[in-house]
């Protein structure tokens, strides 16, 4: 194995930094998703809103402050903002408006921890193909170039050429490595973002219909 990867020739080395570079993300993705996994957001939607229906607002937010994940951090930052302006916005309207705004601001930061990273796993699987066929393309001229200088022998080009098809074969397999988790991740993230779009607008419309009954529109 190590033998065939050092006939690959000198563009082994950027793809076996593209391959370190993918495991280590790979790695670090994987981890966080699983540890994401684990949240069991429903449970603290549901006791979010029998807080607040008890108008303990404060340990609402106690609540989602000591509970990991971009969830529960839009939350608390929605829940912050309900405390802040809850006596202050002249309507609930207004006052939905302010949180909804206090969210979206703070999901755009969740999000991009969420997906942080994912970014070099497209760089990978896009840049190791172009690596490997360079790595061809230049063994290739070299395995003519030496079949010129010593004259005929198909043998000698026969090993070049094998040994020039092994940077694009490890381009492939590389790029597999990384293309693939990057799809499942990127399809997690969104869900992600979709469970924090739904939390959101779950609280907003708590606010407006039982938080609003309490005072006038």
């Amino acid at each position: 194995m190590l033998e065939t990867l050092i006939k690959g020739s000198y563009m082994m080395i950027p793809l076996m930094i593209c391959s370190v570079l993918a495991l280590a993300v790979l790695l670090d993705r994987a981890w966080a998703f699983y540890q994401y996994r684990k949240i069991d957001n429903r449970a603290l939607r549901a006791r979010v809103l029998e807080l607040l229906s008890a108008d303990k607002v404060d340990e609402a937010a106690r609540l989602c402050a000591n509970t990991p994940g971009p969830v529960s951090a839009v939350l608390l930052a929605g829940l912050q903002s309900l405390a802040k302006h809850r006596h202050l916005a002249d309507s609930v309207q207004s006052l939905t408006a302010v949180m909804e705004k206090a969210m979206d601001d703070y999901s755009q930061h969740a999000l991009s921890a969420v997906g942080k990273r994912l970014n070099v796993l497209s760089t990978v699987g896009s840049a190791a193909p172009l690596l490997g066929m360079t790595g061809t393309v230049t063994g290739m001229i070299r395995a003519f170039t030496k079949m010129v200088e010593a004259g005929v022998d198909a043998k000698a080009v026969a090993g070049g050429i094998s040994e020039a098809l092994i940077t694009t074969a490890a381009g492939l397999i590389i790029a597999l490595f990384a293309v693939i988790p990057f799809n499942i991740f990127t399809s997690i993230s969104d869900r992600i973002e979709l469970e924090i779009e739904e939390a959101g607008s779950e609280l907003l419309d708590f606010v407006a219909t039982r938080i609003g009954h309490d005072r006038p529109a």
